[in-house]
């Protein structure tokens, strides 16, 4: 990996898909539907019976149904519903899913992402499973939004983490992208993170060695980064001076906002072209000061692990 180019189209090659594209690429590695099968089974169990929606509708019984915002924000998870059909919706039954937005898209309160026509029993069974993913993953990308937001005319860009739901990581890294976000690695297998209790107790020269190892060995696995976290400038100053090509990205963990624009001039003093990357308890409060000190990036668990779901309701109509 060069320099310069390699860096960004590792970085950026998720990035630049359309939120289609993604959710393609998501469909096609066999998760969501995964997912989605272990929410039907969790809901409808080894039966496989919504009793109350088979005693209370005919089998020919149809209904329009409009899946309605209670609640302004931005949109995550209609890409998803045909996928929700497919495991609740049974060969003998019909369900239509006619979408009027898109995610990504920023509506008001009222809105209606669309309407669902069909079968009355088939959509009272799916109701719930569709409405938690939709209303999850738009708390998501609204609360992204409104980071990514604060650090408008900076170069800084918002990334998620792994602090993700157990199982619904794919999900809600798809969110923070409909939220204007970056998708850092999906998981310990596709990047090279190398932490602090990696490199705990080395000193300079096994700190630079063990680090140069493992990054030649990433590069023959072809895994998409190499990062290195580091708490101090002297860390930093370590690994700045490694061979071009050997780091990606630098995170500079739990750094004041005053350490980080020295961390981005010895970075620019050494014409590395590293990414630095801000992280540890970044909130609203504190986003906008971070990303004037010229980083890179900025990494956020709580994009995930503090979204507040969205209400979301399915209306007669």
């Amino acid at each position: 990996m060069s320099q310069s180019g390699g860096t960004e189209s590792a970085l950026s090659e998720s990035q630049d898909l359309r939120l289609s594209e993604l959710a393609s690429d998501l469909r096609n590695s066999g998760l969501i539907h995964r997912l989605l099968r272990l929410a039907h089974d969790e809901d409808l169990g080894p039966t496989t019976h919504d009793w109350t929606g088979e005693l209370m509708f005919s089998r020919d019984q149809t209904s329009s149904v409009s899946l309605a915002m209670r609640e302004g924000g931005t949109v995550s998870g209609l890409e998803f519903v045909p996928d929700v059909l497919k495991v609740f919706v049974r060969p003998s039954e019909s369900v239509e899913w006619i979408p009027a937005v898109h995610d990504g898209d920023k509506v008001e309160t009222g809105t209606a992402l669309g309407r669902l026509e069909g079968s009355s029993i088939a959509i009272v069974r799916l109701e719930r499973t569709l409405l938690n993913l939709v209303a999850r993953l738009s708390g998501i990308a609204t609360r992204t939004r409104g980071f990514v937001d604060l650090v408008v005319g900076t170069n800084a860009r918002i990334c998620d983490t792994r602090k993700t739901t157990p199982g619904l990581r794919v999900f809600e890294k798809y969110a923070v992208r409909c939220g204007g976000g970056v998708s850092h690695r999906m998981g310990l297998h596709d990047a090279l993170l190398i932490k602090d209790n990696h490199l705990a107790g080395l000193d300079e020269s096994a700190f630079k060695d063990r680090i140069q190892d493992a990054s030649v060995q990433a590069r023959e696995h072809k895994l998409s980064f190499v990062q290195v976290e580091v708490d101090t400038l002297n860390q930093l100053k370590w690994v700045l001076q490694l061979d071009a090509g050997i780091v990606d990205m630098v995170l500079l963990d739990n750094m004041s906002p005053s350490t980080m624009i020295e961390a981005v001039r010895l970075r620019d003093q050494s014409n590395k072209a590293l990414l630095l990357e801000a992280s540890g308890g970044i909130s609203e409060d504190t986003a906008s000061v971070i990303a004037q000190s010229g980083i890179d990036r900025m990494s956020i668990g709580g994009l995930t692990h503090q979204a507040v779901s969205l209400d979301i309701g399915l209306d007669a109509l």
